[in-house]
């Protein structure tokens, strides 16, 4: 028999939050425990704190490390999303920082992309590596219902937030050169590092995904150079809202969703 807060708890789908530049630790609960979790794909950025949120699980990782030590071409992010996996996560949000390729789209804004386009080089972007193969649909590669739940909740705490953009994820940890980013604005609204492969990732294994993105800077197209000091002082403008946003949202997300993430397999193997 479950007494009342593991009810509690399992009427909420558990939660991974992936930390972005500039959020080292949630901010959102006093941890219970810390997680040092071993994959088959090595160790994860750092270890996984866990608490409680409104009477549901919350996990929380940062993607960089602490202290911001793994730059995002070498971030594990197979070895991350299978560690949050292994705890638990129904539904991963991450939290990420963006540039700006519209000049709509002022430093300190905040967007929930809705398409995603893949410009890195290196990274390892899939958990099928032979054997059986899985052809997963990405035609919308974020989960709607979060996207829904996020854009209802900044919408009650009077945060206002840009939706329907494109996210280009290029390898870094570079910025871009003036030509790029020029390029880049045909065709998106956004730049940034870390959306893929997190988000593919996440719907091989068959988890809801959102990046929630803070636009930091103008890409260079806008003819400014970018300075990571600059990128730095609006970051740490933004925490506040950034967890004021989470911890806002994360007790409306359901625990039975409607969307196809939960069923990403059923029709992709060959």
């Amino acid at each position: 028999m479950q007494d009342g807060s593991e009810a509690r708890r399992s009427s909420r789908p558990v939660v991974g939050v992936i930390g972005g530049s500039g959020l080292y630790d949630s901010g959102l609960f006093s941890p219970k425990t810390s997680h040092r979790i071993s994959t088959p794909w090595g160790a994860p950025s750092g270890p996984i704190e866990e608490g409680e949120l409104a009477g549901g699980r919350v996990l929380f990782l940062a993607r960089h490390g602490k202290g911001h030590v793994v730059p995002a071409h070498k971030v594990n992010y197979r070895a991350n999303i299978d560690a949050l996996q292994s705890l638990g996560a129904e539904v991963i949000i991450g939290v990420n920082s963006v540039g700006s390729l519209k000049e709509e789209l002022p430093p300190g804004t905040f967007v929930l992309p809705d398409q995603l386009v893949d410009w890195t080089k290196s990274r390892a972007s899939s958990f099928f590596e032979g054997g059986r193969t899985y052809h997963i649909s990405m035609a919308d590669p974020f989960c709607p219902t979060l996207t829904k739940t996020a854009s209802e909740t900044a919408r009650d705490i009077g945060l206002e937030i840009a939706q329907g953009k494109t996210y280009v994820c290029v390898e870094g940890p570079r910025f871009s050169t003036r030509a790029e980013s020029r390029l880049f604005r045909t065709f998106a609204d956004i730049i940034g590092m870390t959306a893929s492969p997190e988000a593919p990732l996440a719907r091989e294994r068959q988890i809801c995904y959102l990046p929630v993105c803070m636009v930091t800077d103008y890409d260079v197209w806008a003819d400014r150079p970018v300075e990571a000091a600059d990128v730095v002082r609006t970051l740490n403008s933004n925490i506040s809202r950034v967890r004021e946003l989470l911890q806002a949202m994360i007790p409306r997300i359901p625990k039975e969703r409607a969307c196809a993430c939960p069923r990403a397999l059923e029709n992709a193997a060959i």
